[in-house]
């Protein structure tokens, strides 16, 4: 008389093994996570590659170290799009290697660029900063490029976010021009587009480590 239920049970523990359980309420919600987060990029991240993936830094001491992550909290303020986190740390990797005192574009044996971002005389009259002391050049910085993002969602119609702060960016730090610089990019996009693609390269690595592939 207790053959039918018992084998209704032993049924019901063949289909519902733990297997098939986590198969079901588990691990597609893992999976999920893993899709919608493989892709962002961390400041801890940025500041590996800036401090040791800058091909114009001679040497990166203490000093070096503390610009760097006065830079990124400098620029977290700003709320970039993802794929733009480190811009303000590129421009300085590029621009002087984050020599806060760097000199360049000589006019008669005149500095004219000074700097982390090798700034201008210009800079100084119009955000009233010393271009050799890093907060307030990086500040200036930023503020220039959202000044300018401003500018070319009028002027661009540039609908994508990302976009429009690439052309802000190329806007800022170069010269005007007549028609904009909707399409253009920094030169320091280049060296960002690197980091980020060795912290995607290194994420995927350790990623498919764990899961033993």
């Amino acid at each position: 008389m207790f053959k039918k239920p018992l084998l209704i049970l032993l049924f019901a523990l063949i289909v519902l093994t733990p297997s098939s359980i986590y198969a079901n309420h588990f691990l597609k919600p893992i999976e999920k996570n893993l899709k919608t987060t493989q892709d962002v990029i961390t400041y801890d991240e940025i500041r590996d590659e800036a401090i040791f993936n800058c091909p114009w830094a001679k040497k990166i001491d203490k000093e070096k170290e503390k610009i760097v992550a006065t830079l990124i909290e400098i620029e977290k303020k700003y709320n970039l799009p993802n794929e733009l986190r480190g811009m303000l740390l590129a421009a300085a990797c590029h621009e002087s290697g984050y020599e806060a005192a760097a000199q360049g574009d000589f006019r008669k044996k005149r500095a004219m660029a000074i700097g982390l971002f090798q700034m201008w005389p210009w800079w100084e009259k119009a955000y009233k900063i010393n271009r050799r002391d890093v907060t307030p050049a990086a500040n200036a910085y930023m503020k220039h490029v959202r000044k300018m993002y401003f500018k070319v969602s009028n002027q661009c119609k540039i609908k994508n976010n990302t976009k429009r702060w690439l052309a802000a960016w190329a806007t800022a730090i170069r010269a005007p021009k007549k028609g904009g610089r909707c399409n253009e990019r920094p030169l320091f996009y280049r060296v960002l587009k690197k980091w980020h693609s060795n912290i995607r390269k290194s994420s995927s690595y350790e990623r498919n480590k764990k899961s033993g592939c």
